[in-house]
């Protein structure tokens, strides 16, 4: 599958934009703040049916405007798609695929398999649990719709617990019929998704090791390890224990949205332990995982987009980069660099067929 054509009215910094795109590799060279990494967004919109960076719509319509547009065709096994994409302010979002419009947004996921990679991934290792837990449920998602349409009923079953418990305490009042009500609903969905989450992370962690190690030269240790409250814990018992708790909290204290995946590098967390070049290292061979893992289970290779990748890593490891990317393993790259020079220098090692557009 690649993207053809790109067409953007009014989207972030674009007034109006239409270009033709290599099926191979992609490079956009510009300045910082031209508008490269926003040209990423909306490819990614097509995909995802939201941005990469940030979750109000509404602040990715251009100044001054009312509404944005973003249209994308592909090719998928000879076949060609059209993606659509409109928001205008105070009205729905309407994304459309061959002129018809979706009812539920869940149902385009994964159809169009992308992995991102930008500087904005450091929030991984710098941030708080809920960016992990974003990252994986974004990547299950793209793969198995069950999961997603799992997660979103658990989220509801929390939000009406949750508000449930707040009612015991504002209405000064207690029924343990109605708490069980959701509690089964909770425990059954938080199963299902744990257990997901834990067969992914076990699959995908030789695939990222072996990633890391190639990309680093094999000198470093790294790990991903599944931190969640069920590892060796029956839910319904632990949720059971945590009753009274949770009544004085006013909120669910356990449970899969308490998830958290540790990024480890020589035994201890990288956040404290690695180098800038070692996390920008540790990000991509993330990514580059989780490309292989989409591709091997959607037997169609996702676009890849490189923003700004080549920053902070030495030239061994911006070589190690060129190799991989040039392999037949991949297919549609997109590139971001500020510095032309640079980027004709890697462009001249990777013998495949590439384009290069200017962003000012």
């Amino acid at each position: 599958m690649h993207l053809e054509k790109l067409a953007l009215i009014n989207f972030k910094n674009y007034q109006e934009l239409e270009i033709e795109l290599s099926s191979r590799i992609n490079c956009f060279v510009g300045n910082n703040g031209e508008g490269k990494t926003n040209l990423f967004d909306s490819v990614y919109y097509l995909s995802f049916c939201k941005s990469y960076f940030n979750p109000v719509d509404t602040m990715n319509i251009r100044h001054g405007q009312e509404f944005f547009m973003i249209q994308g065709k592909f090719k998928k096994n000879g076949d060609s798609e059209n993606v659509f994409c409109s928001l205008k302010k105070n009205q729905k979002k309407k994304f459309k695929r061959n002129d018809k419009e979706y009812q539920k947004l869940s149902e385009h996921i994964g159809l169009i398999p992308l992995v991102m990679v930008s500087p904005a991934d450091s929030s991984l290792i710098l941030e708080g649990s809920e960016e992990r837990r974003k990252y994986l449920n974004g990547v299950i998602s793209q793969f198995d719709r069950d999961y997603l349409n799992d997660f979103i009923k658990y989220n509801k079953v929390l939000l009406q617990r949750n508000k449930l418990l707040k009612d015991f305490v504002q209405k000064r009042y207690f029924e343990s019929d109605s708490l069980d009500v959701w509690d089964d609903q909770l425990i059954h969905l938080g199963n299902l998704i744990y257990e997901r989450r834990e067969a992914f992370i076990q699959k995908l962690l030789p695939i990222f090791q072996y990633y890391y190690n190639f990309i680093a030269d094999g000198h470093e240790q790294v790990e991903l390890i599944y931190d969640s409250q069920l590892n060796g814990n029956e839910f319904d018992k632990i949720l059971s224990n945590a009753r009274e708790k949770d009544r004085f909290m006013q909120f669910s204290t356990v449970g899969i949205h308490k998830d958290d995946l540790k990024l480890m590098l020589s035994g201890y967390p990288i956040k404290r332990q690695g180098s800038q070049g070692q996390q920008k290292t540790f990000l991509l061979a993330l990514k580059m995982a989780q490309y292989d893992f989409l591709k091997k289970v959607n037997k169609v290779k996702p676009m890849i987009l490189l923003d700004d990748v080549f920053d902070k890593l030495d030239r061994n490891r911006v070589a190690q980069i060129i190799k991989l990317v040039s392999e037949d393993n991949f297919g549609q790259i997109f590139i971001t660099d500020t510095n032309e020079q640079h980027l004709a220098d890697i462009l001249a090692k990777i013998p495949v067929e590439h384009r290069v557009f200017r962003v000012d």
